[in-house]
């Protein structure tokens, strides 16, 4: 079984990867989720996934997460070093990044340096520093 960390899951990637998780249960478990913003919606998917790190980009918005999921046993962080925090999370045997833009750059260069199998869902990271990103993979 694969255990996977998700970066960016309220995202479209994000949403798609966790359907084809949970389509095959057998396969794959979710270990780490991180998102941006959208606490219902992540939220939502803690309580599904029941990750043992949940990661949310937007610090002014934890307490509010908190609330909804402070009943699960889940470490909550949050800001950068959170998602950092998911792409290098020690339990994962492969990091799917679907954040966008140069958000992601950290992350997956977090994972890689972890010695985590990268799957990278956004073009930016290789546009952006890709001669980096291939040197750490």
């Amino acid at each position: 079984m694969k255990k996977i960390s998700l970066l960016g899951s309220t995202g479209s990637i994000g949403v798609n990867t966790l359907d084809v998780i949970e389509r095959y249960p057998e396969s794959f478990q979710v270990c780490a989720l991180s998102a941006g913003s959208n606490v219902d919606l992540f939220a939502r998917q803690i309580r599904k996934f029941k990750p043992a790190l949940a990661a949310l980009f937007d610090s002014t918005k934890i307490d509010a997460l908190k609330e909804l999921v402070g009943d699960l046993d889940v470490e909550i962080v949050s800001g950068q070093e959170g998602t950092v925090s998911a792409a290098s999370f020690s339990e994962a045997d492969l990091v799917v990044s679907g954040v966008v833009g140069s958000a992601g750059l950290l992350p997956a260069l977090s994972a890689l340096k972890a010695g985590k199998n990268l799957a990278l869902a956004n073009k930016e990271t290789l546009v952006i520093a890709g001669e980096l990103v291939l040197k750490e993979a």
